[in-house]
């Protein structure tokens, strides 16, 4: 007997959500690598980013600074980023991207 991947029913369920460009602001505090946050948002949260700036300086080993990301996701991919921002002390600030297309 074939069972269904649980994956694939994950994804079957978002496939017809609504996505909303935004922008978002993170500021580091030393809490975090930044190498481990972009990691952790593209594997643990399947979120495709783009880093638009980054002003980031290490000191001994840690990351101080803030970073703009261009995130493409469904409200609920957004909130539980933004629980695991907030469960880990990162200041976050979202603006919503929209494009005004010309035709």
């Amino acid at each position: 007997m074939i069972t269904p991947s649980p994956s694939l029913q994950v994804l079957q369920n978002t496939v017809g959500l609504p996505k909303k460009e935004l922008l978002l602001e993170i500021e580091l505090n030393g809490k975090m690598k930044f190498e481990h946050l972009m990691n952790t948002i593209y594997n643990q949260f399947g979120i495709c980013h783009r880093v638009l700036s980054a002003n980031v300086e290490y000191v001994n080993g840690r990351s101080f600074g803030s970073v703009q990301l261009h995130i493409t996701v469904t409200s609920e991919d957004y909130q539980e980023l933004e629980f695991y921002l907030n469960r880990n002390k990162l200041l976050n600030t979202t603006v919503e991207y929209v494009c005004r297309k010309y035709f």
